[in-house]
């Protein structure tokens, strides 16, 4: 049976080093590359790879979102986040939107190999590191930052003062930055927490124990 791959990386030289791995391999084959996360998303939903390999920082649709969209959208596609990121936030970001497994940038060339074939089987594939931290925040009780982690620290700041009842004007000065500059991102936050409304977020922020 051969498996077919995906290769989502706005770096030529990553896709190119996955293609050439791949090539050397039986029973492996790449059915397609993305250099934007709305490509991937395309790419996902037309060809129906088994895998798709997934950076995070895309342009266009960053690689979370664009693995939520694909969760939906193509749910028996395989996610597999290959990034230089290994901070708590994009881990458990890329979990909550369907990530399968995840692996930094780095890692020896079979792990990757084995990571690919073990999503495809349908296991769940995280570093030690990760799964520790897995562990902890899946048996730990909940934090405020916890709650939301698709967020950036500076969203979560945002949101904790929408929820405390605070304006744009009130927040950019609490946060010492433009006005502008707040609007942009709760923009970004109701787009992560898919809400439609301030009222709605604040709902939402205030059920998690944000604005106290």
């Amino acid at each position: 049976m051969t498996l077919r791959v995906a290769v989502a990386d706005d770096h030529a030289v990553v896709r190119e080093g996955i293609r050439a791995l791949l090539s050397a391999q039986d029973g492996l084959e790449l059915v397609g590359t993305a250099v934007t996360g709305a490509e991937a998303v395309r790419v996902a939903v037309t060809e129906r790879p088994d895998v798709l390999v997934m950076d995070i920082g895309m342009p266009d649709v960053d690689g979370i979102e664009a693995t939520r969209r694909i969760s939906r959208a193509a749910p028996d596609v395989a996610v597999l986040v290959l990034t230089m990121f290994d901070d708590d936030e994009s881990v458990f970001a890329a979990m909550r939107a369907g990530a399968r497994g995840y692996v930094l940038k780095g890692a020896a060339p079979e792990t990757l190999l084995g990571a690919i074939a073990a999503v495809a089987a349908g296991e769940a594939i995280f570093g030690p590191g990760t799964a520790r931290r897995a562990l902890g925040f899946l048996s730990g009780p909940r934090s405020r930052a916890a709650a939301f982690p698709e967020l950036s620290r500076r969203e979560r700041e945002v949101l904790d003062l929408i929820a405390a009842g605070l304006g744009n004007a009130a927040i950019a000065a609490r946060l010492g930055v433009a006005p502008a500059t707040v609007g942009n991102h709760i923009t970004s936050i109701f787009g992560k927490l898919q809400v439609a409304s301030r009222a709605e977020a604040i709902v939402r922020a205030r059920s998690a124990g944000l604005g106290g």
